[in-house]
């Protein structure tokens, strides 16, 4: 059974139906904890965020209060929220800015406060049009409550808020790419170096970029301390975290449960949770951090949901999605699909990933639609070691972002998990599944 008894931190309020107001938020202990942080000294309050040992939650997992520490002074700086949540089968984000906005807001004045910055920007992908509107709302009630704007709380710290819709692209979820966005251009990702953008960012100046589940965690570390953060989960994996649960389970859905203290497993199969499988079919594979990452057998269920735990079985915990195949899932159709989103999404800047996914697509669409050849399973594998050297994970880099060396990791993982799967589809011109 999962260890559900630590403290929902980031979700508590989600089954409040008027949990997105701010009338809620006050009456349920919004804005405490940014009054608290304006009585401390800004180092302080970063030096909070470092002793809570919070991982970057948006998919690389880079400590935040090591980024934040990275910043270079400069008197001009930003901070920017990435809310452009386009990893397929992961909404996590999602319901954050839809279920509890101000969360959000007070978490992003606590980390502007901390850094002294005067401006930062939420950019939040433009599909999540209820999202939009609710984030939007809270930043007003933000400035008409005192919380936004000058002088916040008769205090010396000014801060404005900018709400900034996306058009859709997964290439702006890259954090260069984000900035290029914010600034009016095409989403491109910069070449790092010189773009990291903790020294070159928005507007050329110094900016920290971080996810939206990581800034709605900064209002509880503010409350309870650093400490209290960190006592929870286990080794660098500290805190709860979201995971997006999504495939063939009984109870799909958002779960905020402590990192490392539960499993694959008890995701999946508690009743709580996930619930297990649909019609009690057997787990075939798992996607365990959205589809850029190499996939698990089920002999890798009671793998703790840790960073490093996971990572050291060959994978990501990513962006926190777990897709569950079983054994009626076709792994063909499911490679095909997942390469399909990332020849669309691919940006075009270089050409391993403008050309090398467009070949890719195209060779699995005739694996999956019946036109496939035997040496059409060899010829995806050298491919994809064109595209990411190796096939080694983490991916050798050949683009100037982790976009195009990612497309292999589920055609590497299916072919050599499941090679009798493409034989078949080979052979009979179609699923044997199906």
């Amino acid at each position: 059974m999962a260890s559900l008894d630590t403290p929902r931190i980031v979700s508590s309020r989600w089954s409040l139906p008027d949990s997105h107001t701010l009338s809620r938020y006050l009456d349920s202990g919004g804005y405490v904890a940014l009054r608290k942080a304006l009585t401390m000294f800004p180092e302080a309050v970063a030096a909070e965020v470092d002793a809570a040992s919070l991982l970057g939650r948006g998919g690389a997992g880079f400590p935040a209060g090591r980024k934040w520490s990275m910043l270079r002074r400069s008197a001009i700086s930003y901070l920017v929220v990435n809310g452009d949540e386009s990893e397929p089968a992961t909404f996590k984000d999602h319901y954050l800015v839809e279920h509890d906005p101000h969360q959000l807001v007070e978490g992003v004045i606590i980390a502007a406060y901390a850094l002294q910055v005067s401006q930062a920007f939420i950019f939040l992908r433009g599909e999540f049009a209820l999202g939009l509107e609710r984030v939007q709302q809270a930043v007003n009630d933000a400035y008409e409550y005192g919380a936004l704007g000058s002088t916040i709380f008769g205090s010396s710290f000014s801060l404005d808020i900018v709400v900034h819709p996306g058009a859709g692209a997964y290439i702006c979820g890259e954090e260069t790419a984000l900035i290029e966005a914010l600034e009016g251009k095409r989403g491109f990702p910069r070449i790092k170096p010189p773009f990291f953008p903790a020294a070159v960012g928005l507007y050329g100046e110094p900016t920290v970029v971080n996810n939206v589940e990581t800034m709605s965690n900064l209002p509880w570390i503010v409350n309870n301390g650093g400490a209290a953060f960190a006592a929870l989960g286990e080794g660098r994996s500290t805190g709860t975290r979201l995971f997006a649960l999504a495939g063939r389970v009984r109870n799909p859905g958002v779960y905020e449960i402590e990192m490392v203290k539960n499993t694959f497993r008890d995701l999946i199969y508690d009743p709580r949770l996930g619930g297990g499988i649909i019609d009690d079919r057997a787990i075939k594979a798992i996607i365990p951090g959205g589809v850029s990452a190499p996939w698990f057998t089920p002999d890798l269920l009671d793998v703790p949901l840790g960073q490093d735990e996971v990572a050291a079985k060959g994978s990501m915990l990513g962006s926190g999605s777990i897709v569950v195949l079983d054994d009626t899932s076709c792994v063909v159709r499911a490679t095909w699909r997942i390469v399909k989103f990332f020849s669309r999404e691919s940006c075009g800047q270089c050409t391993p990933c403008r050309e090398g996914s467009g070949w890719l697509e195209r060779i699995m669409y005739r694996l999956e639609h019946g036109g496939g050849r035997a040496e059409d399973l060899d010829l995806l594998l050298d491919l994809s070691d064109n595209i990411a050297p190796g096939l080694t994970w983490p991916p050798q880099q050949t683009t100037i972002c982790v976009l195009g060396p990612s497309i292999p990791s589920s055609i590497h993982s299916a072919i050599t998990l499941f090679r009798d799967d493409f034989v078949a589809h080979v052979e009979h011109g179609s699923c044997p599944h199906v």
